[in-house]
């Protein structure tokens, strides 16, 4: 952008699938990692992100979360049976056999959300896959609220973890050294560039505020903003005399590649920038947390073990060279070490249709052999799952996870998949629909809200098959097969984010 962003003849040059010499040192001295182990988790990361978001489906209603251990190595995916388990050993992941399913946890966690106003003091709270609860945070000694807190939202003590942790506050200040100013005087960073401008952070300010250059020049205008409530998000819509680039600026003369908006699963390793701190890294602790601010509770964002300080505000997230949010918040300093949240990147694409601008880059591998066996106790994972439908009578046989079922007469309609629903990340879903002849089968794309299911998509007419896009944010979906006359058997392709 004038004045601040660099000419496209200083942009990196960083092989496909490779690190950023200046993301490696920074994970080499956050993680302690060498360079090797550096790459290889980022590897496993984008892999691991891929497998859970098909496994995510495939299970549907016995998917309970994914998360990495082992140094980032090993993906744990938790299901509620042991069909669900077939399937993510034959996947190359590490089944782990849980009470309740993640569709159960986001509901005891919608109750909390919906008694915000009664959080009080109170830190925030977050599903954890790896514990099968939620866990509420509150302040040190003062456990008790949070516990009464849960109690009165209507939760049972069995699915809440309590945990201490310090309260949050947003990262935005006057205190200058961030490349952007708003209304003249608060100052944050920019996220990431798009098309029409920028990303960043909700707080950052108000729709409709005058953004500027660090020198003062006239920049653009804040377009959406959303702050507290549902998210942190911001776009800053810029002047037709800027110019957006692909990059993240490191604040020590570096600049970093964007190429791509994979999202990274729990455990992966993580790095931000910004202007009054630098880069930092660590790794991704808890996802869809909702965070109690002084200006109200803001729900979906990401935690990390990461430090930032005043000014980081609205900086960039990288895994690797994919870029993953906007910093919104946290707790503690560079100094000491602290908790710091981002607002997901792809929330923000997805909610005001817009484009990031990228670099090449090497797309997530398709397969990855598992990184260990999986425990002997568990089904093998070389026996195909038992739900899957012949090759031969895929829909759109190149969509990764397919379905059957069937309808014994008109009007009805049948819940995918198994009747039940899935989580999807923020992003693209297709799907295809391949019903019998001679009958007219429609398909219909719900998300789930605090009313319940919302149709959001659908595909009708005449066609013999069905095809359906929907770009949307992070939530509990399901797809809906209806007959509008005849019956019989069809199948059903899907591919989410």
């Amino acid at each position: 952008m004038a004045g601040t962003s660099p000419s496209r003849d200083t942009a990196p040059r960083v092989a496909a699938g490779d690190v950023a010499p200046q993301l490696l040192a920074a994970m080499k001295r956050d993680l302690g990692v060498d360079g090797d182990q550096a790459r290889a988790r980022l590897q496993r990361a984008r892999w691991a992100s891929g497998v859970s978001s098909t496994l995510a489906v495939k299970t549907g209603s016995d998917y309970a979360g994914a998360w990495l251990t082992d140094g980032g190595m090993t993906l744990k995916v938790a299901v509620t049976d042991r069909a669900a388990a077939k399937q993510v050993a034959a996947a190359g992941a590490q089944p782990v056999l849980v009470e309740r399913s993640e569709q159960e946890l986001d509901a005891a966690k919608e109750k909390l959300d919906a008694a915000r106003s009664d959080a009080g003091d109170l830190v925030g709270w977050f599903v954890s896959a790896a514990t099968n609860k939620v866990v509420v945070q509150a302040k040190k000694g003062d456990t008790e609220s949070a516990w009464a807190f849960a109690k009165a939202a209507g939760l049972d003590r069995d699915d809440v973890a309590v945990e201490t942790a310090a309260p949050a506050k947003p990262l935005a200040d006057i205190r200058g050294g961030d490349p952007y100013i708003i209304n003249g005087n608060a100052r944050c960073s920019v996220g990431f560039s798009v098309e029409g401008g920028f990303v960043t952070a909700g707080h950052c300010g108000a729709e409709g505020a005058d953004t500027a250059s660090i020198q003062g020049a006239a920049q653009g205008e804040v377009a959406d903003s959303v702050f507290p409530g549902s998210a942190d998000m911001g776009f800053v819509r810029t002047d037709a005399d800027e110019n957006p680039l692909p990059l993240v600026n490191d604040f020590e003369g570096n600049l970093l590649p964007v190429a791509g908006n994979t999202e990274a699963p729990v455990g992966a390793p993580v790095c931000r920038s910004g202007s009054t701190t630098g880069t930092f890294c660590g790794v991704i602790q808890a996802k869809n947390q909702t965070v109690v601010y002084p200006e109200g509770a803001v729900s979906g964002l990401t935690q990390t073990d990461v430090c930032a300080e005043g000014g980081d505000s609205g900086g960039p997230w990288l895994s690797g060279d994919q870029a993953q949010g906007v910093t919104s918040g946290g707790s503690g300093d560079c100094t000491r070490g602290g908790i710091t949240f981002f607002q997901p990147v792809n929330e923000i694409l997805a909610a005001n249709n817009l484009t990031l601008l990228t670099q090449g880059g090497q797309e997530p591998p398709a397969e990855e052999p598992p990184a260990e066996e999986p425990p002997a106790d568990e089904p093998p994972a070389d026996e195909p799952p038992a739900d899957e439908p012949p090759a031969d009578a895929a829909a759109c046989p190149e969509l990764p996870v397919q379905m059957q079922g069937s309808l014994s007469r008109p009007r009805l309609g049948q819940a995918q998949p198994s009747n039940g629903a899935f989580r999807a990340r923020a992003g693209e879903q297709t799907a295809c629909l391949q019903g019998p002849e001679g009958a007219d089968f429609d398909l219909v794309l719900q998300r789930r809200t605090l009313r319940g299911f919302r149709t959001v998509a659908q595909a009708t007419g005449d066609e013999a098959v069905k095809q359906l896009t929907f770009n949307g944010r992070a939530g509990t979906y399901r797809y809906v097969v209806v007959s509008s006359s005849g019956s019989g058997d069809y199948t059903l392709g899907v591919s989410t984010p």
